[in-house]
């Protein structure tokens, strides 16, 4: 007889390495059961960056399945999971076909680079060239990172996508609206919405309206019949259905009522609900949200503004700043895969124990640019500072330290923006397993770090959400119904003018990787497509 824990709810964590399914108490908010698969990441040339839509959503149905077995081994009874929440990497775009339900061409991840020639193209028509020019609509600069250009290069470069669209076959999405259109029926009635703050990362939507935006799709030329309606992120979207070609049908008829692209679930899983309050995330990139309540704050320094999370249909919008870097742990997966210094990522960090220094050596893993707060398309990786008695240790910590230093630049311009310093820093991600990284970063913040004992804040955030849907209501998001997360603390160890001056070198490196690419090269030149599915 499998024990009843009250209402459970899951959620699907699509990130951009992997993707796990996790199932939470939803009294409790207590970690019951996860299953998690590892992602291909493809890289057809240089600068580009794809995956395979199949592939992730696969991992999906392969992640429930998993976890469900994982539970019936634990006597937990599946029929309590009443709601499933979807968290899912940002701004990487799928096309893809609603009569086969098959995508047109792999999924375009949000580290890709190919669209710089589309961005320079896109910038000559804008009076002065501004990138900003569509900061107070989208809050976002023009840049190869959100989905309209990716979009755009697709209807330029796809043939099977320009057909599409001319067929009225075509529906594009970000990996959310891919994944719950195909687990709520696919080809045969599935659902195509996405939530206000995955909207908010294509440059197509109006953040204050809470619509997609006529003048920016006339602007990048694309067809709002493709797009999926825009939802709050706590509400019914539709049900779960049985996979045919699996015979997946373990949560069959569970709703989805959950939906926060990941940076934003973590800050709900954060309990970052009041203004002011702030999050960073260590994940494939660094992600550091701010709450600003509901008012947009645009930044006068490198920050992006985002919408935070729309907690049910007829509730109000909360707004964050942003500041996103593109390289954080793809820094420790590139020593372990590229390099092949390491095995593994705790393998990367007692290298960097090992010597507990970086010996004047940086590193600036501008692998797709930098993003804020520079937002330099051109900049590229360097290592710098080299003697004859650098080894891989020194280069592991530098890489570390290149996490923290990115870090303390997007909180220095949060600081700026916001007026009131923050005195600590909440974290949560992957790479917050790794103490030494933890204790560099308080280091080099000089303030303290605080971690919460239960670090998959993301999952827990789209539970949260989708526990928390009108019909659902087995969530309460009342602050005082919330349960206290006991944390793990990390105080500065170094004195601050040490800090500084590291500071100070990593900002000179940070400026020799700058200007070093152009979009001229024959990297970008007119690609020969072959949609590889």
């Amino acid at each position: 007889m499998a024990a009843s824990l009250g209402p459970l709810v899951g959620a699907i964590d699509q990130g951009t390495s992997s993707t796990r399914f996790l199932v939470f108490n939803a009294e409790t908010a207590e970690l019951l059961s996860h299953h998690q698969v590892e992602l291909k990441q493809e890289f057809p040339r240089e600068g580009w960056v794809e995956q395979d839509p199949m592939e992730i959503l696969n991992s999906v149905y392969e992640c429930v399945e998993k976890t469900c077995e994982k539970m019936n081994e634990l006597n937990i009874n599946i029929a309590n999971i009443r709601a499933i929440g979807v968290t899912n990497q940002r701004e990487t775009t799928v096309v893809w076909d609603k009569t086969t339900g098959e995508p047109l061409y792999n999924a375009i991840v949000w580290l890709d680079l190919r669209t710089q020639s589309t961005v320079e193209r896109l910038l000559k028509r804008i009076p002065g060239k501004n990138k900003t020019f569509s900061k107070f609509k989208t809050g976002l600069p023009l840049s190869t990172y959100f989905s309209a250009v990716k979009l755009r290069w697709l209807l330029d470069n796809v043939e099977e996508i320009k057909k599409a669209v001319e067929d009225g076959r075509a529906l594009f999405g970000t990996i959310d609206s891919w994944l719950i259109w195909s687990l709520t029926g696919g080809k045969n009635g599935g659902i195509h919405c996405t939530d206000v703050t995955n909207a908010s990362r294509t440059m197509l939507f109006n953040i204050h309206s809470l619509e997609w935006d006529p003048d920016l799709c006339k602007f990048f030329d694309i067809p709002m019949e493709i797009l999926p309606t825009v939802r709050s992120s706590s509400e019914i979207y539709g049900v779960m259905k049985i996979c045919p070609s699996r015979d997946s049908g373990a949560l069959t008829g569970v709703p989805i009522s959950g939906c926060l692209g990941d940076q934003h679930a973590a800050l709900v899983g954060q309990m970052c609900f009041k203004d002011g309050q702030a999050k960073n995330t260590y994940g494939t990139g660094c992600f550091l949200l701010c709450n600003t309540g509901q008012k947009s704050v645009f930044s006068e320094h490198g920050l992006i503004t985002t919408i935070a999370y729309k907690m049910g249909r007829d509730n109000p919008a909360f707004y964050a700043l942003e500041g996103s870097v593109a390289i954080a742990g793809a820094v420790v997966r590139w020593l372990r895969d590229n390099l092949g210094i390491a095995k593994s990522s705790e393998e990367v960090e007692k290298l960097a124990g090992d010597v507990g220094t970086s010996y004047g050596c940086y590193f600036v893993p501008a692998f797709s640019g930098l993003y804020a707060p520079y937002w330099e398309p051109s900049a590229r990786g360097i290592i710098c500072g080299l003697t004859q008695f650098t080894n891989k240790n020194h280069i592991a910590f530098a890489a570390l330290e290149a996490v923290c230093f990115q870090t303390r630049e997007i909180l220095d311009a949060m600081n700026k923006d916001c007026g009131i310093p923050l005195n600590q820093l909440q974290v949560d991600g992957g790479m917050t397993n790794n103490k030494i990284l933890m204790q560099l970063q308080s280091d080099i913040l000089c303030i303290p770090v605080v971690k919460p004992s239960m670090t998959e804040t993301t999952a827990l955030g789209a539970a949260m959400a989708a526990g928390a849907a009108k019909g659902i209501e087995v969530w309460s998001l009342d602050p005082g119904d919330l349960t206290a997360v006991t944390c793990e603390r990390f105080e500065p160890q170094i004195n601050p003018e040490e800090s500084e001056y590291r500071y100070a070198r990593w900002k000179k490196a940070v400026m020799k990787s700058m200007g070093w690419e152009s979009s001229g090269g024959p990297a970008n030149g007119k690609p020969k497509i072959n949609a590889g599915n």
